[in-house]
């Protein structure tokens, strides 16, 4: 009795520990019987999804159990397993909640050693969360496949330096098959000189970007941005980098530069450039006891030239009297054309002064020998003024002035000659106070106006903004552009004066228009170096606001670029100016200075691309790419860009390509009085 109330006790717990086992199982189980297929047994898991307790499933049919809808599903799995197969399928499940859930089911025949059927356990899975894994992977690489087939940057995976992956950007960028790449080491298409910083960067797993160069199939070079980053599949790190072509910036910087340091038409060095070397040229002849000139040149009849037969004959005849003064000169020696017709020239080295009136007799030779130009004899004479270190100055700027005075001199003389400096010439002070005299006398009696030259989106050629431009009504010579006198107005000290006006005007006239009903637009006003230096800019250009009521928003003030270099003086006004709500225009970009960090540090919100890069956009590939630069630069830094000098109609439409946002020049409209641009914005 009581060993067979032990065996009854011991299945008890037998039945009591497989129970446990089967409700802890993360998985839906049953057992049915071959017959009528009803339920002998199910964990709770499987009695819950379907709707019932463990009691009340047993007993049941499977049709029953797991209701119409799903066996008409299953039956043809069920029809399987009852012929002894292994059956597994995947196929949605509703909750008795109704939320959907994808199941794997497992149908396995329970079979004696006689292979008849005892019966079918049923083993099914939850598989819902690896589908939507799944999904998001495939959805995820789809995305990464569409992003790198679409980008023109170049993609890339490696492991420890082994390419894995590669998209089709970066085989065009290199011209490699996709075979030819995948598994070699990323080292062997990067020149030997980037290895080391590209190890370092893999080492440090840096993310920064970084400019490097990588090998084309064909053997040369190509100047490319890199930037990587850690990312990590199945718990294994890659690099995973993007890499963009660069070669077209970097020669677009390097014409920047080059432009910076040199004359556009005649490839000399510019002024900047001459005073650096003149500078180091000095030092040495100081250092070693020898002597320098500077030879000061204007071309007599070049005005002549340009009125007569064109500025393009006279843009030819400079270019050959630059060659032909290189041709007279030694190695050591340097030319420099500063601008118009005048040339300087830097004799370097030489015993006696008498050495130097020999090398101006030949330049004065050479110049005036008979050019050919478009069938034409053209005859260039020219005056030189000489002065020579350390007898007529110590630095570069008195050199230079007071070869200018000799050049002036001979040019009184009977030009066609040379002249060196002497302390008795006197001929450049009385012109200069005779000039400063008559501008102070066009100050007083108001002799100065201004005209409006308009600004267009490029877009729509919508009128977006006005430029005012400051003229001399000489009551002799008539109507004198600012090239004449704005330059000796900042050397005599009287550009503070114009300066106010132009402001003040530019701010009246704007706020006039908008009283009579026209549309609120910036006007543009050209400010000097001097203004900035005198440090009260923003006060002056606050009260003219204030006095003439124009709201500081439609005020945009344009500086240079070599202006943005004095950080003292210039940042302050600049953040003074934005502080009041004022824009700020770079005018003449791509002309000045090659350094772009004022672009970051200063509030800049205009980039004006210089005149010389639209003339011939057909025709120089250099300037397309300077230009397509600019506007480039303009888009990333999330500045307007504007092209000045656009006179035909396929410039405007290569802007337009480019997505430039602004224009000006004759195909917008010349600059004009206020009457004239009036009637122009109302049509």
């Amino acid at each position: 009795m009581s060993a067979a109330l032990s065996n009854r006790t011991g299945g008890q717990e037998r039945d009591a520990l497989l129970r446990l086992v089967a409700d802890s199982v993360p998985a839906l189980i049953a057992y049915y019987e071959p017959e009528n297929l009803r339920c002998v047994f199910a964990n709770k898991a499987y009695a819950e999804a379907n709707g019932w307790t463990v009691d009340t499933i047993v007993g049941k049919t499977v049709r029953e159990a797991i209701g119409e809808q799903a066996w008409q599903v299953i039956e043809p799995e069920v029809a399987r397993v009852l012929k002894s197969e292994k059956v597994e399928y995947v196929r949605t499940m509703i909750l008795p909640s109704g939320e959907q859930r994808s199941i794997e089911v497992h149908l396995i025949p329970h079979l004696d050693e006689q292979k008849k059927m005892l019966g079918a356990f049923v083993l099914i899975t939850d598989i819902t969360r690896y589908q939507r894994a799944e999904r998001t992977i495939r959805e995820s690489e789809e995305r990464w496949r569409k992003f790198a087939t679409a980008t023109n940057e170049g993609i890339f995976f490696h492991k420890d330096g082994i390419l894995t992956d590669v998209n089709a950007a970066l085989l065009e960028i290199t011209g490699y098959a996709r075979e030819e790449i995948i598994g070699k080491n990323v080292l062997e298409f990067v020149p030997t000189a980037w290895h080391k910083i590209m190890i370092d960067y893999m080492r440090r797993g840096s993310e920064d970007p970084y400019e490097a160069e990588v090998l084309h199939k064909k053997g040369h070079r190509i100047a490319v941005e890199v930037v990587a980053k850690t990312v990590y599949v199945d718990d294994h790190a890659y690099r995973m980098g993007a890499l963009r072509d660069i070669t077209a910036r970097k020669h677009a910087e390097a014409r920047i530069q080059y432009l910076a340091h040199h004359d556009m038409l005649t490839g000399l060095p510019n002024r900047a450039y001459l005073t650096e070397r003149l500078s180091t040229i000095l030092a040495l002849a100081r250092r070693h006891g020898t002597l320098a000139a500077i030879m000061f040149i204007d071309l007599d009849n070049f005005k002549t030239v340009n009125d007569t037969l064109g500025h393009h004959v006279g843009d030819a005849l400079l270019k050959h009297v630059a060659a032909r003064i290189k041709e007279v000169l030694r190695e050591a020696d340097m030319v420099s054309r500063l601008g118009g017709d005048e040339f300087l020239v830097i004799l370097a080295d030489f015993a006696a002064p008498e050495d130097a009136g020999k090398v101006s007799d030949k330049l004065l030779q050479s110049i005036s020998a008979p050019i050919m130009l478009e069938g034409q004899k053209i005859c260039a004479e020219a005056s030189i003024g000489i002065s020579v270190f350390p007898r007529d100055g110590d630095n570069a700027d008195d050199l230079i002035r007071r070869a200018d005075a000799a050049m002036y001199s001979a040019k009184e003389h009977g030009r066609g000659q040379s002249r060196f400096y002497t302390a008795g010439l006197s001929s450049e002070g009385a012109e200069t106070m005779a000039r400063e005299a008559r501008l102070r006398e066009a100050l007083r009696h108001g002799e100065f106006l201004l005209h409006y030259q308009p600004q267009l989106s490029v877009a729509d050629s919508r009128l977006v903004g006005i430029e005012a431009l400051v003229r001399w009504r000489h009551p002799e010579r008539g109507l004198i552009d600012p090239s004449e006198f704005i330059e000796f107005a900042e050397a005599r000290g009287l550009i503070d004066e114009i300066g106010e006006y132009v402001l003040r005007e530019a701010c009246r006239q704007n706020k006039a228009w908008q009283q009579e009903g026209f549309a609120a637009l910036p006007i543009s006003v050209n400010v000097s170096a001097a203004q900035f230096q005198r440090g009260d800019l923003v006060a002056g250009v606050k009260r003219v606001l204030d006095e003439t009521g124009l709201e500081s928003r439609y005020l945009e003030l344009e500086l240079t670029e070599s202006l943005l270099m004095d950080n003292e003086t210039v940042g302050t006004a600049l953040s003074g100016l934005r502080a009041l709500g004022v824009k700020i225009t770079v005018d003449d970009f791509g002309t000045g200075y090659s350094s772009l960090s004022y672009l970051k540090r200063y509030p800049i919100d205009k980039l004006k691309i210089d005149r010389s890069f639209i003339d011939d956009l057909n025709a120089d590939a250099d300037n397309r790419a300077i230009a397509v630069a600019i506007i480039n630069l303009a888009r990333t830094l999330k500045l307007t860009a504007l092209a000045e000098g656009v006179e035909r109609q396929e410039q405007l439409e290569f802007l337009r390509e480019q997505g430039c946002d602004e224009f000006q020049g004759y195909l917008a409209g010349n600059p004009m009085p206020a009457e004239e641009f009036a009637a122009f914005a109302r049509r």
